[in-house]
């Protein structure tokens, strides 16, 4: 690849190149920018490595612009950055670092751009481009990045073991570019994966769930999860999915593996959505089967209750990931509740009654959890999966009909508390909650239409059953 040329298609490299030529800065362009560039991908960010000050350069660079640029300056870290339409610009000095075995934080002192890029973690991020005059737009790769982009592989730069244990987040950062790039871990740096695992422990949660959550918006999202389980990183903080792995025999009676299970349905999750937290609801949705996992001789293992009790879960595991316990903790926890109920609306005799039902309790995001509930289908009988999801296909029909007929997604039943109260001259009282949930269960089974005629109707001849009369 003439990567010169490849400069040259966006001037900010020359106008960088000829400020650090005034300033006599040697300087680069270095890490992803580079790997995405030898890659095809494309990029937005571009770090800028200088031998020298980083922050001197980027205030020289905002200045050559006619309008203002906004920059924002990390003086404690060395490092500045630049926003430029939708191009985000990073500028540091060439730096090395020594580390505490208690800290994944440096001790960072000036270095040369070497020292600068054996500190990086990947070999295939340790590249830099030259932006100096003598040999303007060379590659710089002293560990070999562009042959490991070749053969699809994360190696480090250094011997592993020291680059994981100075920084441990770099072993989940190795499954996410793995899982990213769809590459393999070359097999020494995957060694120092499962050696230094426990060292995860030094990592604040959030920036664990940071790397997870880019893994679960990968294409295929199982490979980072097989990568996290097999190296025994995903021990270190996910145990309850860790907990699903594993199959029990009895009699010659067996269930599913529930991890590969969970995994083959994040995937099928994966062809439809983006939605990363309809991704988190895949994750999540048998979460809870290891601890319900109980053996009957005459019918085999079963996991009753596990979509009340995955829910009950989901705040607690969302609180100690440090994932947020706002609208988008309590989607997921709906979602784990109501995962069985479509499923088992395929199994029987298909009521109006049971889809309101179902409609009422889902609300809005009746087609999210039907999108999880299709994704659940999974069976090595190919012939059944299609039986089910042909099945399933009349199901969301039936549903899509009496939405249509009866409106009772997030319907509000159409007599309030205080109609019944003023109707019938009364306060507050247990008896108004008794006659709100007798009309909205009517509307439900069917026994009356979602309008305010016939709710009222209802109303009257329920409270004069009760011994209540409107007052006049």
């Amino acid at each position: 690849m003439n990567l010169k040329a490849q400069l040259d298609q966006h001037e900010i490299f020359a106008q960088v190149a000829a400020i650090a030529s005034k300033l006599g800065l040697e300087t680069y362009v270095v890490g992803g920018y580079v790997r995405d560039l030898l890659l095809g991908r494309p990029s937005k960010d571009i770090d800028f490595t200088c031998v020298g000050s980083g922050i001197l350069l980027a205030q020289e660079v905002a200045k050559s612009f006619s309008e203002h640029v906004p920059l924002t300056v990390f003086k404690n870290f060395g490092t500045a950055m630049l926003k430029l339409q939708d191009w985000e610009l990073e500028f540091v000095g060439a730096r090395k670092e020594s580390y505490r075995l208690d800290s994944r934080k440096p001790i960072v002192e000036d270095g040369t751009l070497l020292e600068d890029l054996e500190r990086r973690d990947f070999t295939i991020n340790a590249m830099a481009i030259s932006l100096n005059s003598s040999n303007y737009g060379d590659l710089v790769d002293p560990f070999g990045g562009t042959k490991d982009l070749k053969s699809k592989q994360i190696k480090t730069p250094l011997q592993a073991g020291i680059t994981f244990s100075d920084d441990p987040l770099r072993m989940m950062r190795a499954v996410r570019f793995a899982a990213q790039l769809q590459f393999d871990i070359e097999a020494d740096t995957f060694y120092a994966l499962s050696e230094h695992a426990p060292r995860l422990k030094i990592i604040s949660e959030e920036r664990i769930i940071d790397e997870l959550n880019k893994i679960l918006l990968t294409k295929t999202p199982s490979y980072g999860f097989k990568l996290l389980f097999a190296s025994k990183l995903l021990h270190e903080f996910f145990p309850e999915m860790v907990a699903l792995q594993g199959v029990d025999s009895v009699d010659d009676k067996s269930h599913k593996d529930n991890f590969y299970h969970t995994l083959q349905v994040l995937d099928n999750v994966c062809q439809y959505t983006e939605n990363l937290w309809l991704r988190w609801a895949a994750v999540m949705h048998d979460i809870a089967k290891p601890a319900t996992k109980r053996f009957h001789p005459s019918i085999g293992w079963t996991f009753h209750g596990h979509e009340d009790k995955g829910a009950r879960m989901t705040p607690a595991i969302f609180k100690r990931l440090k994932l947020p316990l706002d609208e988008r903790m309590k989607y997921v926890q709906k979602l784990v509740r109501l995962h069985l109920r479509p499923i088992a609306l395929v199994k029987e005799e298909v009521t109006d009654s049971a889809l309101r039902r179902l409609l009422f309790d889902a609300g809005d995001d009746i087609e999210d959890l039907m999108m999880l509930c299709r994704a659940d289908i999974t069976s090595k009988n190919n012939k059944k999966v299609q039986k089910y999801l042909d099945n399933f296909a009349r199901v969301e029909q039936k549903l899509h009909e009496v939405e249509q007929k009866d409106q009772v997604r997030n319907f509000q039943p159409p007599i309030s508390g205080e109609e019944i109260m003023i109707t019938f001259g009364i306060s507050p009282s247990k008896i108004v909650g008794e006659l709100k949930e007798e009309i909205k269960e009517a509307i439900l089974e069917g026994r009356i239409q979602n309008n305010f005629e016939e709710a009222r109707g209802l109303m009257l001849q329920l409270a004069k059953e009760k011994g209540l009369h409107p007052v006049t």
